[in-house]
C-alpha cells in the first residue's frame, strides 16, 4: 500500500477523498478533500471511482482509510493513503 503525507499531496495528483462520517468531516477537514463515507464507498465503489484513476484516501487517524484501501485495492482500484 502506498502512503504519502498530506503536506506532499497536490490536487493535480488526483482526488483527495476523506472517508470519515459526514458529521466528523463537517467539524474539520482539508479544504481540498471531498467526503465520501467509507461504508458508501466500499458498498458501491463504481459509483464514485474509476479503476483507471488514482485516488488519495484519508481519515483522522488512518484506520478507516486503511480499511477502505485494503478492500478496494483487492477489487482493482488505485488508492494511496494520505496521513
Amino acid at each position: 500500500m502506498s502512503v504519502i503525507k498530506l503536506s506532499n499531496y497536490d490536487a493535480k495528483m488526483g482526488k483527495l477523498i476523506d472517508v470519515r462520517h459526514p458529521l466528523e468531516y463537517a467539524k474539520h477537514h482539508d479544504k481540498r478533500s471531498i467526503n465520501i463515507y467509507a461504508d458508501k464507498l466500499i458498498m458501491n465503489p463504481s459509483k464514485y471511482l474509476n479503476k483507471h484513476d488514482t485516488y488519495y484516501i484519508m481519515c483522522e487517524k488512518g484506520v478507516l482509510s486503511k480499511k477502505v484501501i485494503r478492500t478496494l485495492t483487492y477489487y482493482g482500484y488505485n488508492l494511496v493513503q494520505v496521513v
